[in-house]
C-alpha cells in the first residue's frame, strides 16, 4: 500500500468526525472577542486598525486557543485506532506502522491549515464590519495577514509534533490531554524567559508576542529573529515527530 493511498484511508476515518466543527469554535471565539473589544476605540482616524485587530485577537488564539484545539485534534484522530482495537486491524495489514503514524500526522497538519484558513477568513469578514461602522477607510492588508497567518502556521509546527508525541506516548486520552494542557498553559510565562527557544508549545505566542511588543514601540515590524530559532525549531520537530513515528503502534506489537 502506497503513502497516498494510506493518507486517503486516514482522511476517510475521520470524515464523519467532529474535527471540522471544532476548528471553527476558537477562530470565531477569538476574533469575535478581540474586535469587539477594540472596536469601541476606533475612530475614522484611527490608523493601523487591522494589526491593532490582528494581534489583539492572535495573542490568546496562539498562546491557548489555537494549541487547545489542536490537543483535542490529536486525541481524536488517535481515538480512531484505540476504537474496538482498530490499531491492531490496521497493524495487521501489510502496512508500516511508521507510514501510519506519519499519515495521521499529515492530516493533523491539514486540520491546522484549515484552522488557519478559518482564522483568516473569520478575522478578514469581521475586521470588515468593524472598520466599516466606525468608518475607517484602512484597505483590508491580505498580504500582511497572510504573512501573519502563514507565520502561526509555521511555528505551530514543532508544538504540533510534541502534541502528537505526548498523544502516541500516552495512549489514555485523559493522560496525554492533562499532559498536553500541562505543557501548554505556561506558554505565556516561558516565553518571557531565554528558554522560550527549546519550548515548542510558546512559539507561535512568542511570534505574537513579538509583534506586539515592536507594533506598541515603532511600528508592525515583527521584531523576531530566526536565528538561532530556526536551527533550534528544526531540531526539535525531527526529534519529537521522529519519535512519535517510532514509538506509534510499538505497544501493539509486541
Amino acid at each position: 500500500m502506497s503513502f497516498l493511498e494510506l493518507l486517503k484511508i486516514e482522511f476517510i476515518k475521520v470524515k464523519r468526525s467532529k474535527i471540522i466543527p471544532l476548528i471553527f469554535i476558537a477562530p470565531i471565539l477569538v476574533v469575535a472577542s478581540g474586535v469587539a473589544n477594540l472596536q469601541t476605540y476606533f475612530s475614522p482616524e484611527y490608523t493601523n486598525a487591522w494589526a491593532a485587530m490582528f494581534i489583539q485577537s492572535a495573542l490568546v488564539y496562539a498562546y491557548y486557543l489555537l494549541p487547545f484545539s489542536m490537543i483535542v485534534v490529536c486525541v481524536m484522530i488517535a481515538g480512531r485506532e484505540t476504537e474496538n482495537n482498530g490499531i491492531l486491524k490496521m497493524l495487521a495489514l501489510p502496512v508500516s506502522r511508521y507510514a501510519l503514524s506519519a499519515a495521521k500526522f499529515c492530516v493533523l497538519l491539514f486540520y491546522l491549515l484549515m484552522e488557519m484558513v478559518v482564522f483568516l477568513i473569520v478575522f478578514a469578514i469581521t475586521g470588515w464590519i468593524a472598520t466599516r461602522d466606525t468608518g475607517i477607510t484602512e484597505t483590508l492588508p491580505i498580504m500582511y495577514l497572510l504573512k501573519w497567518c502563514t507565520g502561526l502556521f509555521l511555528t505551530m509546527l514543532p508544538g504540533l509534533a510534541a502534541m502528537w508525541a505526548v498523544t502516541v506516548l500516552f495512549e489514555k486520552p485523559l493522560l496525554s490531554v492533562g499532559l498536553n494542557l500541562l505543557l501548554v498553559i505556561p506558554g505565556v510565562l516561558v516565553a518571557n524567559t531565554p528558554l522560550w527557544i527549546a519550548y515548542p508549545y510558546c512559539y507561535s505566542g512568542y511570534l505574537v508576542s513579538r509583534s506586539l511588543h515592536s507594533f506598541s514601540a515603532e511600528g508592525t515590524g515583527t521584531g523576531f529573529n530566526l536565528f538561532p530559532f530556526l536551527p533550534c525549531a528544526m531540531l526539535i520537530f525531527v526529534f519529537v515527530l521522529a519519535t512519535a513515528i517510532i514509538r506509534f503502534g510499538k505497544k501493539e506489537m509486541r
